[in-house]
């Protein structure tokens, strides 16, 4: 098993990427720190892995919630080996829309939620020589005009990672990012239905969007992330890896 004996933190578990990054987890050998807002959707995933998960529920517009979800981590398994940042929201703004509540939600959830996560976690995270990683988005590097208070969120936590690689590489914390590319979540699924689109609508994406004919799924993330986790991955850190279907650096769209 990859990642035997390991305990890990993941934020934003109840559902989606977070629940699939848990599940995977746990089929790899570690024990889990199931973090979100949504107790029913997490008590049900605890009590499908049985004693290799626990549960805090806990709102990361707290500033003392990072030291709480560290706290119940070490309470419930005597060690921190991993953690994953993966906790965000997805607020649509523009220029012209965007407020202040929104951007600081968003700066507060999406990147300063991760920095203190990382403070709190680290004298464990230090005495495992442990990872953290940080699931980020392909919006960092210049982001949507419906997405700016996400991309510009995303965009800082890009450079958390690689800051923080970079100044504790000597303290054998390794520091590893993940910008991933258009998931299909039932949280997407719900955002997009809410907008307009049609119940089957994830069946219909353009190729320019989805060249496969689908789009990604979160297993798909969980995967990538197992390996950033274990110790097959160490020494690596500071690294940015992107998940999407296809190049996001110098694409022509008009030849998708």
């Amino acid at each position: 098993m990859r990642l035997k004996d390991k305990v890990i933190i993941v934020t934003g578990s109840t559902n989606g990427i977070g629940r699939a990054i848990v599940e995977a987890c746990v089929a790899e050998g570690a024990r889990t720190l199931v973090h979100g807002l949504e107790r029913a959707e997490g008590e049900a995933l605890v009590a499908q892995l049985g004693g290799k998960a626990a549960l805090h529920i806990d709102d990361l517009l707290d500033p003392a919630a990072p030291a709480r979800i560290v706290a119940a981590a070490f309470k419930a398994f005597g060690r921190i080996d991993g953690l994953v940042n993966n906790a965000a929201i997805v607020p649509r703004t523009t220029l012209a829309t965007t407020t202040v509540e929104s951007f600081e939600r968003a700066m507060t959830i999406n990147v300063r939620a991760p920095l203190f996560l990382i403070q709190a976690a680290w004298p464990h995270l230090k005495a495992s020589e442990g990872s953290v990683l940080n699931i980020g988005s392909i919006n960092a590097l210049s982001g949507e005009a419906t997405f700016v208070d996400y991309s510009l969120s995303k965009g800082a936590m890009q450079t958390l990672s690689r800051n923080l690689a970079n100044a504790h590489g000597t303290d054998k914390v390794r520091f590893n990012h993940l910008n991933v590319g258009w998931v299909l979540t039932p949280r997407e699924q719900a955002a997009q239905v809410a907008q307009g689109q049609p119940p089957d609508w994830a069946d219909k994406v353009p190729p320019l969007y989805a060249p496969s004919g689908r789009l990604i799924m979160p297993p798909a993330i969980a995967a990538a992330a197992v390996y950033w986790l274990g110790d097959e991955s160490r020494p690596i850190t500071g690294s940015v890896v992107e998940l999407e279907q296809f190049s996001v650096y110098g694409r022509n769209p008009v030849k998708a």
